[in-house]
Order: structure tokens, then C-alpha cells, then sequence
């Protein structure tokens, strides 16, 4: 060997790139570390500590372990964890933990429920508490998912136009804010508008019609209700020239309410004349007519009131918050005393409900009846994570797990780098907020916001928006929105078509220059390799050594022999042979006489040889 620890390569596969560059391109200048590099354990399994100890015996001193089955997670023994932690310590490794995949919005396929989000919270807490007897000192790294159920709320697709890529968003799905029910809404061209189809723009449209539909038909019923009110006076007798025509309508609905009881009506069959009495006994189905309207229409403002208020809260309109508290002011103590439904009181109530719907049409912002999911997801999932980071900062102090959100595979809800920002930015909000309820100051409150939430960047799951039509540079600029919040990555390859979880250098991820981006942020970032699918199904081996050589990682600590250079000194992954195979000497070693027959020589057996491709005895 020369001073470098060269290995002999012996006969490496005609396709490998030299030994100055590894097969994703890393050179003498920015190869990535072993020491760096770790390995997820098998997630199937409650017997984490024996996975973790097999796991180890490959070489590696980083383990992911994984309790990403919500099931499995409570059938892993307490202990375990404890005594994962002092195998690490013995041996010098270090672990990270993967916990269980949890909706932590809330959002079901019946819509969202509050209880669900609070029941994900306890969930989400109860393994970071588990997860921290992993490392009682230091600041372990627990990723989450940033949705486990949820579709892509916003679908985006690249097509070509005139020769130009554009990116269009081809459906969207919605979340009613009063009955917090979701529907996938298609985005089309408005053609008469020569509108291209606009999410925004179409959602604004549908929330005016269906605010103004629903102020329509609250108006409509009350307006039933006055109509009522004026047959009841057109039947009245007409010779009072003289009188209060209002208390003579209030009147005859007091009759009417106690005509509806048998002991009522008669009383007023005996009180009254038979004409009076006749009057009443016509006028009970109008009446009941604008009795039923008044009902519904009552209803509706409910609901009108409820959006109205909800929208305004939110987004803090306090001019349309003063308006809504006036007319509730107004109309409670009649509400509440029964008076506004009581059939007596028609007219009055008709009147208010009219000018109820009259001052709401007057809002200086129309509330939103349907909302993007997108953005109530990550309001939620927000309020989860930020809630679980402050409680856990709360209970261990500075040696806190790292509560690392992780993208789901492209397709999913939250797997896009500008959503995931998005969403650690407001989990961080969060945790500031319940952080200064308790007194700390802003400043330490964002410092320990920003120490203790940011991002697991799948590299893998980000790639498969190549299905959507989006290119390897699409696929580079998603990595360059997010590597500022990364805390932690995830290696695995695919072709950007399916979640195959290959070795790296295997598919067409672009992990060099993903990581070039990363590590701009955080040299010291730990990568964990998932290749927990079809790998281990087809090939049943851990893609340790294949991960080294595709990052050309030291042999050695510091400069010396690579991976990628000392592969070849085991026989290619391509060539098959393994270690010192039986054949090597005889092809490779002195003289002639050996050489495969295609090459002029002869080797004993069966003729077989690398190069013939017939099996080896």
C-alpha cells in the first residue's frame, strides 16, 4: 500500500467513477464523515434494544430507534429504553428516536375534533417523555411527522405552456370553520371571467356567494314572518277608526298562543265572541305559518353570527368584532328570557332579525365560510408541537429533546418546504407564547424556541415531487426553503415515483447538493439511513457499507483511505463476488493459463466466470 492506505481494487466494475470522486460526487474536499452518517433500526419490532445491538454490530455509532408504529410504541418495555442508553455509553454510539406517526391536527375523515387534537398532544408527549430516558443529558432528537393522514391539501402540478414550465394548483381542499367539515375543491378556468383558475381567487368568489346565499335566506325567512304579520292585521276589524293597531296584533297572537292548549281554548271560547273566536281559529295556520319562519330564521342567524363572530376574531377586525357585540347585546336578554321565540313577540323579533342580517351584510370583511385546510392544519399541528416542545422544555430543562418535524413523502399533507417553515415557525410562535405566560423573557423564550423545534428534512420523501412534473433543480430549491430549520436528516433514494427507500447513489435523489445546502446551516447534522422497504425485502442486508461508499466517507479518521476507493477491495456491490473470492487469484493472479476462456485462457469448473455470466462454483 502506498502512504495513503490505498487499497488494491483487484477487478471493480467497469461503470464506477475513479477514486478521486464518490458515486454522488464527493470529493477529497467535502466528503462526508462516517461518524456522521447513522441507521434506523427495524420499526416492526417491540425488541428494540436487540435490533439496536444488531444494528451496532455493523459498524455504525449512530442509531435512529424507531417507535414509529403508534401500536407498537406501548409494546415496547420501559426498561429497554434505559438500557439502550447505557449500551450507547458502553459502546460510544449515540441514538436518536423516531416517534410514533400521529395526526397532530386533529383533522379525521369526519373533520376535525378538538378532542383529537388534545388526545395527539398527550400522545405526541407521552413519547417524548419515554424517548428522553434514551439521553437523560443531552438534547436527543425526536422527529414527528408534520401530518400523518392528511392528503396534499394544496396540489401542485408542472406542465409545459408555450414551452415554459408553470406550476398550477389543480384542486384544494377546504374546511368549513362552523361545522369543520373538509371538501376537495377542483380549481377550473373561469371562462367567461378568462380566468386560467386561481385557488385564491375562487375561494374568495365561493365565500361571498355562500355568505351572501346565507344572508339571503335569513332575510327570507324573517321577511315570511312580517307577512304573517300583516295578514293578522289586514283580518282585524276595521271600524276603530281609533287605537293601537300594534297592541291589537300583539293581542291576537296572545290568543293565539293560548288557543294552542285545550284548557286555553276554552277560555277564549267562553271569554269571547263567536266571531272573535272564528277570527282566531282562521288566522291559527298563518300565524303557525310565521311561527315556523320565525324559528328558522332565528336559527340561521345563529349560524350567521357564529361565522361572523369567528371570522372576525381571527382575523382581529375589532370595527366588525364591536358591531357583532352590540347586536348581541341587544338581542341576548330576549333570547334568554324566551321572549324572542315566544309567538307573542313575532313582530318585534321579525324586526330585530331583519336588522341583525342588515348589520351583517355591512361587515367590513365577509367571513370565510370555507377556509384552505392548508392553513387551519397548520394552525393546529402549531399549536400541538409548540405545546409539546414548552411542556417538555418545562419538565427536563436544558437537556429537552429536540422536537424535529419531519416532511412526509410528496403527496401528503405539510410535505412541501415552504408548508413545513411555515409550520416550525408557528410552533415556535407557540412555545414563545406559553414560555412568556410564565415569565420568561422573549429574547430566552425564542432562544429556546429555535434550540429546541426545527426540521427533519427527508430527502427521499422531497424528491418524489418529480411525479408532479417538478425537476432535480425543483427538488434543490425546496431543500434551500428549508435548511435553515434542519435539525436532522433522512437518507433514502427513489426515482421520484415511489417510496422505494434505495441506498443513496441508487435512484436520483440529489443528495450532494442537498446536503451542500444543509450543511451551510449545520455541519454537525446527523443523516439516518431508511432503507426499511424493498432493500431489506429483496437483498436482506443492511446498506451500511453501500451509504459509506456513495458518500466516498473515511476509512480512517481524517484524510486517508475512502469507501468508495476500499469498496472494490470486497468485490462491487455489481460484481457479486464478496471477499477474497476463490477466483480472484486464479483470474488475477501470475500467468496466462487461468484466464477466463473468453480471454484466451481456461479456469477450472465449469467455465464459469464474472464475465460469462454463469453461475460460480
Amino acid at each position: 500500500m502506498g502512504a495513503d492506505h490505498s487499497f488494491y481494487r483487484g477487478g471493480d466494475y467497469g461503470f464506477e467513477p475513479g477514486p478521486e470522486n464518490s458515486p454522488l460526487g464527493f470529493n477529497y474536499g467535502n466528503r462526508i464523515s462516517a461518524s456522521s452518517i447513522g441507521i434506523a433500526v427495524d420499526s416492526r419490532t417491540a425488541n428494540q434494544l436487540k435490533a439496536v445491538s444488531d444494528k451496532l454490530s455493523s459498524g455504525t455509532r449512530v442509531i435512529e430507534v424507531q417507535g414509529v408504529d403508534a401500536n407498537m410504541i406501548d409494546a415496547i418495555p420501559q426498561q429497554q429504553f434505559k438500557e439502550i442508553a447505557r449500551l450507547k455509553k458502553l459502546v460510544g454510539a449515540e441514538v436518536t428516536f423516531h416517534g410514533p406517526l400521529v395526526e397532530p391536527t386533529g383533522i379525521g375523515r369526519e373533520g376535525w375534533d378538538e378532542g383529537k387534537r388534545e388526545s395527539a398532544e398527550r400522545q405526541l408527549l407521552s413519547a417524548v417523555r419515554r424517548g428522553h430516558d434514551l439521553d437523560e443529558k443531552g438534547n436527543l432528537v425526536i422527529t414527528f411527522h408534520s401530518s400523518a393522514q392528511l392528503p396534499e391539501m394544496e396540489s401542485k402540478v408542472v406542465t409545459l405552456e408555450n414551452g415554459k414550465k408553470v406550476e398550477k394548483v389543480t384542486e384544494l381542499y377546504v374546511i368549513d370553520e362552523k361545522t369543520h367539515q373538509l371538501s376537495p375543491l377542483k380549481i377550473q378556468p373561469n371562462y367567461l371571467l378568462d380566468e386560467k383558475g386561481d385557488p385564491k381567487l375562487e375561494l374568495d368568489r365561493i365565500n361571498k356567494e355562500n355568505w351572501s346565499r346565507l344572508l339571503t335566506h335569513a332575510a327570507y325567512n324573517a321577511n315570511h314572518v312580517e307577512r304573517a304579520i300583516e295578514t293578522i292585521k289586514r283580518s282585524l276589524p276595521r271600524d276603530r277608526e281609533s287605537g293601537d293597531q300594534e297592541a291589537e296584533v300583539k293581542g291576537m297572537l296572545e290568543l293565539y298562543k293560548q288557543f294552542q292548549t285545550e284548557e286555553g281554548r276554552k277560555k277564549i271560547e267562553k271569554d269571547f265572541s263567536p266571531e272573535k273566536v272564528n277570527l282566531i281559529k282562521n288566522l291559527n295556520g298563518e300565524i303557525n305559518f310565521g311561527e315556523v319562519y320565525l324559528r328558522d330564521a332565528y336559527n340561521e342567524m345563529q349560524n350567521l353570527f357564529d361565522r361572523a363572530w369567528i371570522s372576525a376574531e381571527r382575523n382581529k377586525n375589532e370595527n366588525d368584532l364591536q358591531k357583532l357585540k352590540e347586536l348581541r347585546s341587544e338581542m341576548l336578554p330576549k333570547i334568554k328570557s324566551g321572549e324572542f321565540t315566544d309567538p307573542a313577540n313575532m313582530a318585534d323579533s321579525a324586526q330585530l332579525l331583519l336588522k341583525g342580517v342588515q348589520m351583517m351584510t355591512a361587515l367590513e370583511k365577509s367571513p370565510q365560510i370555507l377556509r384552505p385546510l392548508n392553513e387551519f392544519a397548520l394552525e393546529k399541528a402549531s399549536e400541538t408541537y409548540g405545546n409539546v416542545a414548552y411542556k417538555a422544555y418545562k419538565e427536563f430543562g436544558s437537556s429537552a429533546p429536540i422536537i424535529s418535524i419531519e416532511n412526509p413523502p410528496a403527496g401528503g399533507g405539510i410535505s412541501r418546504a415552504e408548508d413545513l417553515r411555515d409550520l416550525v415557525k408557528a410552533s415556535r410562535d407557540r412555545f414563545v407564547e406559553n414560555a412568556k405566560r410564565d415569565g420568561m423573557s422573549e429574547d430566552e423564550a425564542k432562544r429556546e424556541a429555535e434550540k429546541h423545534l426545527g426540521v427533519t428534512w427527508d430527502v427521499g420523501h422531497i424528491n418524489m415531487i418529480r411525479k408532479f412534473g417538478y425537476s432535480k433543480e425543483d427538488v434543490i430549491k425546496e431543500t434551500a426553503k428549508i435548511a435553515p430549520f434542519v435539525k436532522h436528516v433522512h437518507l433514502s433514494d427513489n426515482f421520484g415515483m415511489e417510496h422505494t427507500e434505495l441506498p443513496m447513489g441508487m435512484g436520483n435523489v440529489p443528495t450532494k447538493e442537498m446536503l451542500d445546502l444543509i450543511t451551510q446551516y449545520n455541519s454537525k447534522v446527523k443523516k439516518i439511513v431508511e432503507t426499511g422497504g424493498p432493500w431489506y425485502q429483496f437483498f436482506q442486508k443492511t446498506p451500511l457499507r453501500e451509504t459509506f461508499e456513495a458518500f466516498g466517507s473515511p476509512v480512517f479518521q481524517g484524510q486517508g483511505s475512502y469507501w468508495n476507493t476500499a469498496a472494490a477491495s470486497t468485490g462491487s456491490y455489481f460484481g457479486g463476488f464478496g471477499q477474497n473470492p476463490d477466483i480472484h487469484h486464479s483470474v488475477y493472479g501470475a500467468g496466462f493459463s487461468s484466464l477466463p476462456t473468453e480471454l484466451g485462457g481456461s479456469i477450472p469448473g465449469r467455465g464459469g466466470s464474472r464475465l460469462t455470466g454463469n453461475p460460480m462454483e
